[in-house]
């Protein structure tokens, strides 16, 4: 159903029956390019303030709000657009609609808000500013787009906030957010008539104003040159952009399938990796509205030439703008574009992205007209486009060459989008119309449960069928530990074997592989963990090569030795990059000397190892009665166990059933270790320790929810105390990883290095709180209601249906878990939580792990 107000806002209502979810997007049609000159950040900025209250809406009651609805909220800022999203359970859509009617209608902007807000975002710019890849990117688009509102990106910069007042912001608020400038779109399982009735109520009397006239986009030439960037990636890039239709371009479609085309695995870009040539190689398409970037990418060795690399590179983009590109890959590029449209009913969230992306971007009534598109390129067009798009003379290259970021050095012990609202520290009373649709929590019921199989041979089968698309998803994991599965000796040859099997299969080489997946527009991976996506029609031909794919690889030697070479110089860069570093020193943090979590693969063994070790490894890890399959979307559990017996039923296992668990590890204690990351503007910092219980205790749950108000969300005690009130970090969650013979707690946080030790010891201090006095009934009632509606809200998507299962699976627990979970939140006290702290989590023994400047600390 779509429609239009009197006041000019649209409306896009698109039911979707597979869960009791909806999700709501209002796309405010304004971003970064109509910001004033000088101020390119004005409308990330005011996506910030619009999470600091408004007119019947105060910034403690949204936050509140938010905790409780239990769902994902967010924001995404963009050259032309800015979005707000909620997904939430579908009773609580009068809610939704509430938040978004007062925020458009009468903003606060509070001058204490912004001062506050200002430094978080000023952390958030820091905090990106340390990554290389955004550094290059933004120097990208500076040159390709200057002297237009595309020049800066839409993040803004340190100095244009520090100049950036709430008067300025409350003038782009006035000029931009209007109805008559947005586009609301919502999915899920409603009423279509009575969603529109609700949206008319929320939104009617909210006046239309004139807007200013939009910004154009017209980039002038582009003169080809070579930009240098030191990085701490573990290897080399090589990349060669190049300006590209934007989305609400004629010429977008055929943009699309040329970026297809140029990143199959079938094409000559691709080809530079089975070649040895490069370590990986891609075709990324940055879309932007008026504008996008195409950026030919490829990887060499740490320490190698990119010199040779450059320049196959260049003579294969060359080829193609010559000589035009294949057309069986424009033929597969469409077929590929066309399924893929029909798997976003699959999600709830993903379909209202979709409708947005279509109305509010492209210009377009529905993702059917890109439908219609995509089936309208010629390979004519894809080739005049490349012609244009692919111009050596208007190509900028960039080469990003890894340096050094240290190594640990520790010392002893002692004694991860964006982040909004400011967590109440009080009692917060919600508007009587936020009150009636969240207070009540009922008690949890049974959730519908999926079809469940073991086949003969050991293999598992979960099947949840859902009728929301004609498409069929199939997820599958073997369980496997490479630390207690590789031989003495033959570390690496794991991840090896799994990088195989994208050499084809026994009957199927690499190509003739992939170009059977191509002819049914199939998604296909095989190896530890495998999937399938593809259209209803062509399931059991796509199954049969997924199959063909995992039980008879080809495991050619000739291969074997490239994928060999490009695993040593991967790991030779890999071994010295301060991202490894830092994990590194976290996983040795919580584990004794010599555990086997510990090994590590090197260089010179990874080229000691033949082919022959790669086809031992397949035989004794890739066993049937270790492996599971999940399979959702548009099946019967009868059809799927009758497919999967045929294709899978006859593999057998052979030998012991390896252990694939590491054994239970001793208390960790408190160490400090640091990592220098000379690329880096901002420390990362983690403090993390082992756990003495595994999921299968009930006493988890205590503590899951307990971290749900320590430090599991925006409204948590470590948000509040470490960003809101102090504004040490930028970002702060606490984390509790589970394993079936471990677990491990941490807190993870980013903040400006002078300020770490500073966070350490407020984060510190709030887990004593957590374990000397029980949490408030106000607290245990938001964290309840946002952990059972979270739960509910995890069939809001087949993904997460799936991953769940595969999850409960890996961890030996029950399918109906997340009904055990429930009813355990549900009944849970303070008291039982306070307890379950005390005796599990150790402040004492958490160790510190800090990567960023040298000067840190």
């Amino acid at each position: 159903m779509q429609a239009t107000l009197p006041n000019g806002l649209r409306v896009v209502i698109v039911p979707d029956r597979l869960a009791p979810v909806v999700s709501t997007e209002i796309n405010y049609l304004v971003g970064s390019a109509a910001a004033p000159a000088g101020f390119p950040g004005t409308a990330h900025a005011l996506e910030h303030m619009m999470f600091r209250g408004s007119e019947g809406l105060d910034r403690d009651q949204l936050a509140a709000i938010g905790t409780r609805l239990g769902g994902n909220y967010n924001a995404d800022t963009t050259e032309n657009v800015t979005q707000f999203f909620y997904t939430a359970p579908v009773e609580n859509l009068d809610v939704l609609l509430h938040i978004e009617a007062l925020r458009m209608k009468g903003l606060t902007l509070a001058a204490d808000d912004w001062a506050h807000e200002r430094g978080a975002i000023e952390q958030e710019v820091s905090r990106d500013l340390s990554s290389p890849g955004y550094v290059y990117l933004a120097r990208l688009q500076s040159i390709l787009f200057a002297g237009t509102p595309y020049e800066h990106d839409a993040l803004g910069t340190r100095p244009s906030f520090d100049k950036t007042d709430t008067a300025l912001l409350r003038r782009f608020y006035r000029d931009w957010y209007a109805p008559n400038n947005a586009i609301l779109v919502i999915a899920g399982d409603v009423d279509p008539a009575r969603a529109m009735a609700q949206v008319r109520a929320a939104f009617g009397a909210i006046p239309a104003r004139a807007l200013p006239v939009r910004p154009q986009v017209q980039p002038g030439p582009v003169h080809a040159q070579t930009l240098h960037f030191p990085t701490d990636y573990p290897v080399g890039l090589v990349a060669i952009a190049s300006r590209m239709p934007g989305q609400n371009s004629h010429d977008y479609a055929a943009a699309r399938i040329l970026a297809d085309v140029l990143c199959s695995q079938r094409g000559a870009l691709y080809e530079l990796v089975p070649q040895g040539r490069a370590l990986l190689s891609s075709f990324d398409f940055v879309t932007k509205a008026d504008a996008g970037i195409g950026i030919a990418i490829a990887a060499f060795p740490k320490g190698g030439d990119a010199a040779p690399l450059q320049a196959r590179m260049q003579d294969i983009l060359k080829t193609l703008r010559e000589n035009g590109v294949p057309a069986d890959l424009v033929d597969a590029a469409k077929r590929k574009e066309l399924a893929q449209l029909g798997f976003a009913a699959n999600s709830i969230a993903g379909l209202a992205e979709s409708w947005s992306e279509a109305q509010a971007i492209m210009g377009l009534q529905s993702p059917d007209d890109e439908a219609t598109a995509f089936a309208a390129v010629t390979p004519e067009d894809v080739n005049r486009l490349a012609r244009q798009v692919l111009d050596p003379q208007q190509s900028i290259t960039a080469i990003l060459t890894p340096r050094d970021g240290g190594h640990p050095v520790e010392g002893k012990g002692f004694g991860g989008s964006e982040s909004f609202a400011a967590a109440p520290d009080h009692p917060v009373s919600l508007p009587q119309w936020a009150n009636d649709s969240l207070m009540g929590v009922t008690a949890p019921t049974p959730s519908v449960q999926p079809a469940a199989f073991t086949l003969p041979n050991g293999l598992r089968l979960i099947v949840r069928p859902a009728n929301v698309s004609h498409t069929v998803s199939l997820y599958g994991t073997i369980r496997q530990n490479e630390d207690m599965q590789e031989p003495p000796g033959k570390e690496g040859i794991a991840d090896i074997t799994d990088e195989m099997f994208r050499y084809g299969s026994t009957t199927h080489d690499r190509i003739g592989l992939q170009k059977a997946l191509d002819d049914i527009a199939a998604t296909e991976s095989a190896g530890s963990d495998f999937s399938l996506s593809v259209l209803t029609p062509d399931f059991e031909r796509g199954l049969a090569l997924l199959a063909e794919n995992e039980l008879h690889p080809a495991l050619p030697e000739t291969a074997f030795k490239v994928v060999q070479a490009n695993a040593a110089a991967s790991l030779s860069g890999l071994l010295h990059s301060p991202d490894y570093l830092f994990g590194r020193a976290m996983q040795a943090a919580v584990s004794p000397k010599g555990d086997p979590s510990l090994r590590q693969a090197e260089p010179a063994g990874i080229m000691k190892l033949g082919v022959a070790d790669c086809r031992a490894f397949y035989a004794a890890a890739y066993r049937p009665d270790l492996t599971t399959i999940v399979i959702t979307g548009d099946i019967t559990p009868d059809a799927a166990y009758k497919a999967i017996a045929h294709t899978f039923g006859a593999w057998r296992a052979s030998g012991p059933t390896p252990v694939v668990d590491l054994p239970p590890r001793p208390d960790s204690g408190a160490s400090v270790t640091r990592v220098p990351d000379p690329s880096s503007t901002q420390a990362t910092v983690s403090l993390p320790e082992s756990l003495g219980l595994t999921a299968t205790n009930p006493e988890h749950f205590a503590l899951n929810l307990g971290n749900e108000i320590l430090g599991s969300g925006f409204s948590s005690r470590l948000y509040r105390d470490l960003r809101v009130r102090t504004g040490y970090v930028y970002t702060v969650r606490s984390h509790l990883t589970w394993k079936r013979q471990r677990a491990a707690y941490s807190i993870s946080f980013g903040a400006d290095p002078q300020k770490v030790d500073a966070a350490r010891r407020a984060a510190i201090q709030d887990i004593i709180a957590m374990q000397t006095q029980p949490v408030s009934a106000d607290e245990l009632a938001v964290a309840r209601a946002g952990m059972l509606r979270g739960l509910a809200l995890q069939s809001a998507s087949l993904d997460t249906i799936a991953a769940a299962y595969l999850h409960f699976s890996d961890l030996g627990l029950p399918l109906n878990q997340n009904d055990i979970a429930a009813r355990a939140y549900y009944t849970m006290d303070a008291e039982t939580i306070r307890d379950a702290f005390r005796k599990w989590i150790r402040p004492d023994d958490l160790a510190e792990i800090i990567k960023g400047p040298s000067a840190t600390r």
